[in-house]
């Protein structure tokens, strides 16, 4: 008993931070796509470690708790529902066996994560319960989310006394457009023209774009000279540019290796941003020293550990109010 699906929704998965420490065998780290919002969603919900969460894309499920929980949301804003009553993201929420959680679309923002005390409890794989759906592993038997299916949950006893909730200012990233990026290790196979072109254009998300990776629509990037290159390795935020020109963004799902000549290399604290994007919108991409690549990493580590700190506190006072209770 646990958490059993009512209605899928377009794309609903079970993930986690990732997994780590197998990419030179060929398997990609795959996680949240959006780690900012999982990490606040997890810390909402009480989870201080990596546990595994819904990670939720355009439309929304329809859930029903088997047992009691506490539970939270964080990430694009999307119009959901605890019994057909409004809740509101980036604060713990109490749901009694028989409740039901629903979503619609996404107002702004691309995918939501819903966090439950003490992590969704599929088997983990390779040190991970994050779905990798290209290669059909990892989550619930490597796959989206179905109808009737049941996630394993563990069950949550305590209400909290007060209410609280993450600053909305957080989710502030969601309207931003554009990406910064570092010179790629090929970029300087490309032409004077195309550099500026990538520089000083708007690029549109493509349907075809997949948590593998974002294709994007836009001036065609040329090669100054045609030259073969050998397969190397590549990350998450890599640009790469094939040869018709149009350039893919790689993301969680991605290779490990790529054989297409690298314009760009996302900065780590926007891939939030882009994670945020969905086929149609538009983004440009703004050139970043190794500095600001740094101080931006940083920022972002700091971020996280300030609020794991106050969110951390809030929950043992509250844990102390129950046990008084």
């Amino acid at each position: 008993m646990g958490i059993k699906i009512l209605k899928p929704g377009l794309m609903t998965t079970i993930q986690d931070a990732g997994r780590k420490g197998f990419q030179n065998i060929g398997v990609s780290p795959s996680g949240a796509m959006d780690l900012f919002s999982y990490t606040l969603a997890n810390l909402a919900a009480g989870n201080f470690n990596d546990e595994a969460v819904l990670e939720i894309t355009l439309i929304g499920p329809r859930l029903l708790f088997e047992k009691d929980s506490i539970f939270s949301l964080f990430g694009a804003e999307t119009e959901a529902k605890l019994n057909g009553i409004n809740i509101h993201s980036g604060k713990p929420i109490t749901a009694k066996k028989g409740d039901v959680l629903s979503f619609g679309r996404m107002k702004a923002g691309c995918r939501t994560y819903v966090a439950f005390h003490g992590g969704i409890l599929v088997p983990p794989l390779m040190g991970s319960r994050s779905t990798y759906l290209k290669a059909g592993f990892g989550g619930l038997e490597g796959r989206t989310l179905e109808k009737n299916d049941v996630l394993p949950i563990r069950q949550s006893t305590g209400r909290f006394s007060r209410s609280w909730s993450l600053s909305p200012s957080l989710t502030s990233y969601l309207q931003h457009d554009k990406i910064r990026v570092m010179p790629g290790r090929q970029s300087d196979w490309f032409s004077p023209d195309a550099i500026k072109q990538f520089s000083e254009q708007e690029f549109t998300i493509s349907a075809d774009s997949d948590r593998m990776g974002y294709r994007l629509k836009g001036p065609s990037l040329t090669k100054a000279r045609e030259i073969e290159m050998i397969t190397e390795p590549v990350s998450s935020g890599t640009v790469q540019v094939p040869a018709d020109g149009n350039p893919i963004i790689l993301m969680a799902e991605r290779q490990t290796t790529g054989g297409y000549p690298k314009i760009a290399q996302v900065l780590s604290a926007d891939i939030p941003i882009l994670a945020q994007k969905k086929p149609g919108d538009k983004i440009r991409f703004a050139a970043a020293s190794l500095d600001e690549a740094q101080t931006a990493y940083k920022n972002h580590a700091k971020t996280i550990a300030y609020m794991t700190k106050i969110v951390k506190e809030k929950w043992e006072k509250e844990v102390r109010i129950n046990e008084e209770n």
